[in-house]
């Protein structure tokens, strides 16, 4: 079997792509190859039937068409300076350009065209307000999609080239065929070999370690990335109101004073809930908002980014390393006061009870995050909540919910062209389990300049 092109992987990076090459040049043969499920047969069996995760071969939270975002909650932030590492490969304003065009096909495929933080001189005036307590702001304009509509804007994808590329499911590209530092084509789980003129690696955070392992075989360029450790905030939603009702989402970044590291609020949901996550075999949470349903709390997370030098070089086993043991001792995802952790003493069902911040999460353990998370986060953690509490009364409260722990795994950086192209001609990588990004949005983009890179080479505009 032979293709123009073969697209590993139908997160959003590996979507862009084959949407752009169909656009420009619908002749092309493409296939896309999907180790998960089609988005309509994509059922977290949890879901259906509130039994414990089972471990599936596959899990469909993370894997098939849509990758991990088809239920995320559907964030575009429409920043350079957020979501990923492609401005590495391109100047600012050509990927500002490639934001806002991927961007206009989300909203072309059913995002909603309302945007959230433009208004500039409300920008400027929490700017101010953070820089005067040790915090940056970083503003951007955010299009929320909600985690009930990505499915929606996901099918409609589907539907844009069902009959014009070729999709195979439930299926394992075991290993990347080159020859003379050529792309050649890519081998299946069963043996089968399907060649192509050129390959796209779009496998997403799911897959990042297979990615890993290939491009040490094929003796590719490997950088690091970090790896961001932290907890789940949960406090009443009027205690961010001033903030979320301008900005959606306020991104701030602030540097520990003991170890001045860099620590940052992420994936913040308004009104949103706090959600349970199972990446190989170990529970990690995040946080969810919906366009059409409400909760009475708003939950963000708090991350510390760590780099590892030698002779350490694992920052993914780490992160996994730190999870497992919140698994340990509490069987799942642990949850704690803030006023607990600060008296030195776990949480219990009672004292929780007790609070004015009701979990959204309801099987989360309460127990002693002290216990899971060195020093060092902890102390950065504290920190980071004081100095939020000082633009937003009520975060440092001793009612505050704190869900751990929350890990980011960011994938090993393989070295490429400012046009995604490995040290291999014609096979190109991208998405967040490549390394270049970590968000739907600079995922989009990443799939879009690789595409562009083919075409041109095929003669397409």
């Amino acid at each position: 079997m032979k293709y123009n092109v073969i697209i590993v992987g139908a997160g959003p990076a590996g979507i862009f792509s084959a949407l752009e090459l169909l656009e420009k040049s619908p002749a092309l043969k493409i296939l896309i190859i999907e180790k998960g499920k089609d988005i309509d047969k994509r059922q977290c069996p949890m879901d259906a039937s509130g039994a414990p995760c089972m471990s599936c071969p596959e899990c469909d939270i993370v894997s098939g068409w849509g990758g991990a975002g088809a239920f995320s909650d559907g964030k575009l932030t429409l920043s350079p300076e957020i979501g990923g590492f492609l401005s590495r490969y391109i100047d600012l304003p050509t990927l500002q350009s490639f934001i806002e065009y991927v961007d206009s096909l989300y909203v072309k495929y059913g995002a909603p065209e309302e945007l959230h933080g433009g208004d500039e001189k409300e920008n400027a005036r929490i700017k101010d307000l953070a820089s005067k307590n040790d915090l940056m702001f970083i503003p951007s304009k955010i299009r929320h999609i909600g985690t009930d509509k990505c499915r929606d804007v996901l099918k409609k994808m589907r539907e844009a080239v069902n009959g014009k590329v070729d999709v195979i499911f439930e299926t394992d590209v075991q290993k990347i065929i080159t020859e003379k530092k050529k792309i050649t084509g890519i081998r299946l789980k069963d043996g089968k070999e399907i060649y192509s003129d050129y390959v796209i690696l779009a496998p997403g955070r799911a897959s990042a370690k297979w990615l890993e392992a290939e491009a040490k075989r094929l003796r590719l360029t490997l950088l690091k990335n970090p790896v961001d450790i932290g907890v789940r905030v949960e406090v009443p939603a009027s205690v961010l109101e001033h903030l979320t009702g301008i900005t959606y989402e306020p991104k701030m970044v602030f540097y520990s004073k003991k170890f001045d590291d860099k620590v940052r609020t992420f994936c913040v949901n308004p009104y949103g809930e706090v959600v349970k996550e199972h990446i190989k075999e170990i529970w990690t949470v995040n946080g969810h908002s919906y366009a059409e349903r409400r909760t009475n709390n708003t939950n963000f997370a708090i991350l510390v980014s760590t780099f590892f030098t030698e002779p350490f070089d694992e920052p993914i086993s780490y992160g996994t390393y730190i999870a497992r043991l919140a698994n340990f001792l509490g069987g799942g995802v642990i949850v704690q006061r803030l006023g607990d952790l600060m008296k030195g003493r776990r949480s219990t069902h009672e004292r929780i009870s007790k609070g004015i911040v009701e979990p959204t999460l309801k099987d989360a353990t309460p127990g002693d995050l002290s216990f899971v998370l060195p020093y060092r986060y902890l102390s950065d953690i504290i920190e980071m909540l004081d100095a939020l509490d000082k633009i937003a009364p009520g975060i440092n409260s001793r009612h505050t919910l704190l869900y751990g722990v929350e890990v980011k795994f960011y994938s090993m950086q393989i070295k490429l062209t400012d046009s995604l192209e490995t040290e291999i001609k014609n096979l190109f990588a991208i998405g967040d389990g490549a390394g270049v990004s970590r968000g739907l949005i600079q995922a989009s983009a990443s799939g879009v300049i690789a595409a562009r890179e083919i075409l041109k080479r095929y003669g397409r505009p």
